[in-house]
């Protein structure tokens, strides 16, 4: 990728408001999670405006793509710094995430209420259930690709997709150090193979594990910034990875949230406009309140504009770095494994037989009807909303 072209003309070049109403609008519009978000962003900047050329928009996406957190997050604040800059990148990242965000608090305060009604409860609980289902759509559809370019090496993908799956279902909170291993491990193979030694890439793992051992003694805040963290910037392979990263520590070792409360905040992320990662702002709520909320979705997004501003004009250099995508050839894989391994603990979580009926519906309607995930959570929410109503057995 060569390294962006300034706008030439000025009247080429879009007034912040400009910036704040279209990625605003985005923000508000983008129900359907990455492939929703990329493609509303490509129709804007490179087909609406011509902000931005195809190759650029595709070398973009390429490089943020190497990059751990959210992608589309990440995308939509490098078209607004392609376009204006510094200030067009801070404006531009938060406008598309705000309108998600409030919505997101609201609902999830509507959730987490000590006595929600009855019919709300039901609609939850129905959500939740098919969590699980698009958890194996989402780590199928994301390792098919994977799978089709891997010709050479889908045995070493394999072993990375299962080591990931097994680590989601079964180690919980140390989910990120077998990310950060397969990455490690897969940059190791690569300087085996190679006849002179690379640059040192120590820089890709240190500073995390120091977080990881300084966060291991962390409470209330400490504990919620942490797990934010890792949401933001260890979590390679798209949105979903956040599920695994998050359960163990929101559910299981700080007690923030009831399985029944965790599976209704990711239904909420999948069903509300702009990126997943917003789910961590219901963690952040259940933990402590607005302010909570506000921390964590803070934490969760810092990495994400620190990747851009720092480092937009040198994407370039990223794409052609060997370390750098030995290192993602093993960690992506691993978290996309990790997406379908968080299926066993989400569906272990389900209290009622009603719900697992309401999973098994979920599975054929995206499985094998192919029908898309907003509409497939707000059917299974109408159903739990009518079991409830109908008498159906409710657990928090």
């Amino acid at each position: 990728m060569s390294a962006p072209a300034a706008v030439s003309e000025a009247a080429d070049r879009p007034s912040l408001r400009t910036v704040t109403r279209e990625w605003g609008r985005i923000g508000c519009l983008g129900f359907g999670g990455p492939p929703v978000h990329i493609a509303m962003l490509r129709e804007l900047c490179v087909v609406r405006r011509g902000w931005i050329d195809d190759r650029e928009f595709e070398d973009t996406v390429a490089a943020v793509n190497l990059l751990p957190g959210p992608a589309s997050t990440q995308l939509a604040i490098a078209c607004a710094h392609r376009i204006r800059g510094r200030a067009g990148a801070a404006i531009g990242g938060a406008a598309f995430i705000l309108p998600g965000l409030v919505l997101i608090i609201a609902l999830g305060a509507a959730f987490l209420a000590s006595d929600p009604p009855r019919w709300l409860r039901g609609a939850g609980a129905g959500a939740g259930a098919a969590v699980a289902a698009v958890a194996v759509k989402a780590g199928l559809d994301l390792i098919a690709p994977s799978w089709r370019r891997a010709a050479s090496h889908r045995g070493r993908l394999a072993v990375f997709v299962l080591l990931g799956a097994a680590s989601a279902a079964l180690v919980g909170p140390y989910l990120v150090l077998v990310l950060l291993a397969c990455g490690a491990g897969s940059l190791g193979l690569a300087r085996a193979r190679a006849w002179r030694p690379e640059r040192p890439a120590a820089s890709l793992t240190p500073a995390p594990l120091a977080l990881v051992a300084a966060a291991a003694s962390a409470g209330g805040l400490g504990a919620l910034a942490w797990t934010a963290l890792k949401v933001g910037a260890l979590s390679y392979g798209g949105g979903f990875v956040i599920i695994p990263l998050m359960q163990a520590d929101a559910v299981g070792v700080n007690h923030w949230m009831t399985d029944g409360q965790f599976l209704n905040a990711v239904a909420l992320g999948q069903v509300t406009p702009g990126p997943v990662v917003l789910t961590v702002a219901v963690v952040g709520y259940a933990a402590a309140g607005v302010g909570g909320a506000l921390l964590a979705a803070a934490v969760a997004f810092s990495p994400s504009f620190l990747f851009v501003l720092v480092g937009a004009d040198r994407f370039h250099a990223l794409l052609a770095d060997r370390n750098a995508r030995a290192f993602i050839d093993g960690a992506a894989p691993a978290a996309l494994g990790a997406i379908l391994g968080s299926a066993i603990p989400l569906a272990l979580a389900l209290d009622e037989a009603w719900q697992l009926a309401v999973l098994a519906a979920a599975a054929v309607a995206l499985l094998l009807l192919r029908r898309g995930v907003v509409v497939t959570l707000l059917g299974a929410g109408a159903a739990g909303a009518a079991a409830a109503l109908a008498g159906a057995p409710l657990t928090s």
